[in-house]
């Protein structure tokens, strides 16, 4: 992989051994439109200078591998066009085309685990799809093969969640629950599905995530944090991700384009609802994932 490019901040906090927290950039090119791509970014960002730590949010620019982006660049990739969507396949196509690309849950993983930063703040991970239980997310794998912690909040719900877990437990990912003894289901508190384990501060976290780094583990953690009560979407959750689904097999809709095409459709069907359960659960996964890096320094 080519040598990364770090911004200013991002350097100065490695030089100085300052917490960090990895943010992707899907969510910004894929996942919400403009601008509340951009004010997403900017809030996770500002959640976790607040609470003491440094964001890094990763992309790729004309093929420059770049761990922590300035705001302009946050606005230049807010609005772009035809970015790249780089989980672990496509990092080599990006940085060799020298392309846009913005990274996955796995592609920032890796890119992150590069840079020496050892928490990375998300949504939801990817999982298996609906009826599709041969569609297995490179996330899934990536968090089998590459040793960073992942703070989400779950899979996101429109995917096959029992069979998500059962991926990554052949994986050998431990779960973790921040104050939850169940899987969050994205816009969802709880999926009703058991997790590994309950803990209650994020002292808790790290203390696993320090014990698996002297036992030398080579997979992943998850740290899975339940979305903001005033902000959990209940009744209609699960009707419009049914509809959404069934829509986007009946167009034909594969691969990369599935998720975001039934995220958006459910925005819709739940008017708006359900993006705002998404945008708090972003920035308070990202102000949780602050807490634990800033843990792992004591």
């Amino acid at each position: 992989m080519t040598h990364l490019h770090f911004s200013p901040e991002v350097k100065a906090a490695l030089a100085d051994q300052r917490p960090i927290v990895a943010l992707e950039s899907t969510l910004i090119t894929h996942g919400l439109p403009y601008p509340t791509n951009l004010d997403t970014a900017a809030a996770m960002e500002n959640a976790i200078r607040e609470a003491g730590a440094t964001p890094a949010t990763i992309a790729i620019l004309k093929g420059q591998i770049t761990v922590g982006l300035t705001a302009d660049q946050l606005s230049m990739l807010a609005e772009a066009q035809n970015v790249r969507k780089c989980s672990r396949r496509d990092l080599p196509i990006a940085v060799g085309l020298g392309e846009d690309g913005a990274t996955t849950v796995a592609g920032t993983m890796i890119v992150a685990h590069k840079a020496g930063i050892p928490v990375f703040a998300t949504g939801g991970i990817g999982g298996v799809h609906r009826g599709q239980p041969f569609d297995v997310s490179a996330d899934l794998i990536e968090l089998g093969r590459t040793p960073v912690a992942v703070v989400c909040s779950g899979a996101k719900s429109i995917l096959d969640l029992p069979l998500t877990l059962e991926v990554l437990e052949t994986q050998g990912v431990p779960i973790i629950g921040l104050g939850t003894d169940t899987l969050p289901a994205f816009y969802q508190r709880s999926s009703g599905l058991p997790i590994d384990v309950c803990v209650e501060t994020p002292a808790q976290v790290a203390a696993i995530i320090k014990a698996a780094q002297v036992l030398e583990a080579k997979h992943g953690i998850l740290i899975a944090v339940p979305v903001p009560a005033e902000e959990e979407l209940k009744e209609d959750a699960e009707a419009a991700i049914e509809q959404a689904t069934k829509e986007a097999h009946d167009l034909g809709i594969v691969g990369k384009r599935i998720t975001p095409y039934v995220l958006g459709r459910v925005a819709e069907l739940t008017e708006g609802k359900s993006r705002g359960a998404n945008t708090a659960l972003l920035i308070n996964n990202a102000r949780t994932a602050a807490s634990i890096a800033i843990a792992l320094k004591n």
